[in-house]
């Protein structure tokens, strides 16, 4: 094994061991000294790859920042239509958000490690960025009503992640509800066709 090989080995050891441990207890349940034994790599090596603790965590959130950007994708590619694409990548969110680690890194710790800032940039590079893209082809091609796209794109994104926090604490058959409350709220969003000429 080349030393490159060696290095991204343990950089991709470090983070499979970090975000099994945040998932598990959270940022703030898990200590630095536990993250470099449980990896089974020096202290240096981990400060070679990372600054520190909250370093290590910015890049497992990023790391599944683009993982549930990668499973909305291709629930969204599966279809054929762009109204029924940006439904699909919808559902495919609240249903990626339901995944208890995913909850944990990237909705709970998420904001409250990095802050809000840090944490809404990172959202916006992977989430908002699709959604934006989704909701601006159903905008030029009249599916949804001439809007300024930005804010529409917010508070989707908002909805969603209370949502995906929501189940977190409920029953997991609340899943199939929240994703049909979801399609009904993204049903009223579209434009009303146009009335017949008389």
């Amino acid at each position: 094994m080349t030393r490159t090989e060696q290095k991204e080995r343990t950089r991709r050891v470090l983070l499979a061991t970090a975000r099994r441990l945040f998932a598990a207890r959270g940022y703030a349940g898990v200590g630095l000294a536990e993250l470099v034994r449980e990896s089974g790599v020096t202290k240096g090596a981990l400060y070679h790859h990372f600054t520190g603790k909250t370093d290590l965590f910015r890049a497992v959130l990023e790391e599944v920042q683009r993982e549930v950007a990668g499973r909305v994708a291709e629930a969204a590619e599966a279809e054929d239509d762009p109204w029924a694409q940006l439904k699909a990548g919808c559902a495919a969110f609240v249903a990626a958000g339901a995944d208890a680690e995913v909850q944990r890194i990237m909705l709970i710790d998420g904001p409250a490690v990095l802050g809000w800032n840090d944490w809404r940039a990172i959202d916006e590079a992977t989430s908002v960025r699709h959604l934006t893209d989704a909701l601006t082809v159903l905008v030029a091609d009249g599916t949804l009503p001439a809007q300024p796209v930005a804010p529409l794109a917010r508070l989707l994104s908002g909805a969603m992640n209370e949502a995906a926090l929501w189940l977190a604490q409920s029953a997991p058959a609340d899943l199939a509800d929240t994703q049909a409350a979801l399609s009904r709220l993204l049903d009223a969003l579209r434009a009303s066709p146009a009335p017949p000429e008389s």
